[in-house]
């Protein structure tokens, strides 16, 4: 996998579902052996990772939906990070 930077299209990784658990009241990522429980901003980032965004987009989609700005260093750790996990892949 390539590095994280702001050019790159992260998506949901082949074997996991993301999607919103009303029961937990929160977005969850699913995969055949179990669940991972999202806080408010990890699913508002990977909701938003589609392979299409860059994550420069990501970012100001986020920057606008929340009226913040300075965003970017955290979600660039974020991707990578679940880059990590195998939960988000890019090319």
């Amino acid at each position: 996998m390539s590095p994280v930077t702001p050019a790159i299209q992260p998506r949901v990784s082949p074997g996991f579902r993301l999607q919103w658990e009303p029961a937990q009241d929160c977005h969850v990522l699913l995969y055949p052996e179990g669940m991972v429980k999202l806080n408010g901003s990890a699913g508002e980032i990977m909701k938003r990772c589609d392979g299409e965004k860059t994550v420069a987009a990501i970012v100001a989609d986020l920057e606008q939906a929340f009226s913040a700005s300075g965003l970017e260093p955290d979600v660039l750790a974020f991707v990578a990070l679940a880059g990590k996990q195998r939960w988000l892949t890019w090319t």
